[in-house]
């Protein structure tokens, strides 16, 4: 597949539409996670700019920083504490209408206003998350949750 992505315009369904059929075919094929998640992370970041899109893995029972894209992030979570880590411990997607408003949430960045995390699940076990934030307040919805949720089985084949 071309290097370069279509970036859609419409409804925030046709974008995801648009963008996870660029996806299967940028990581179809690629065995190497972490080239798979900085491609996921350039193509979300680029169609829907949003402040902050990236992964952390676990490794050694915390969240470790992973590929990204946006401001200098948290490089270390461990479980229960933030959105993410609370995220790998109830091993569910957890959206976040105003970050403030999160008990324990961690502030990577005083920009952040609102925030999705989707865990990667394995076999039944998280190994990872994919951390979304927003500048917007209520930024993330039903739709947000589906189309990522789907984008990240991907990497589970």
């Amino acid at each position: 597949m071309s290097e370069d992505l279509i970036i859609s315009t419409g409804s925030k369904e046709e974008q995801y539409q648009n963008i996870t059929r660029q996806i299967k075919a940028l990581i179809e094929g690629e065995n190497d996670v972490i080239a798979n998640l900085a491609n996921i992370t350039a193509s979300l970041k680029q169609q829907f700019n949003w402040l902050w899109v990236g992964f952390y893995l676990v490794k050694n029972e915390e969240l470790v920083l992973g590929p990204f894209q946006g401001p200098i992030a948290c490089t270390r979570i461990l479980k229960g504490r933030g959105v993410c880590g609370v995220a790998w411990l109830k091993s569910e997607t957890i959206i976040v209408d105003d970050v403030a408003l999160f008990p324990g949430h961690i502030a990577c960045s005083s920009l952040s206003k609102s925030e999705i995390v989707v865990p990667l699940i394995r076999e039944g076990e998280v190994f990872g998350v994919l951390d979304v934030d927003s500048e917007q307040l209520a930024a993330f919805d039903v739709i947000d949750k589906k189309n990522l949720e789907l984008i990240v089985s991907l990497l589970t084949p």
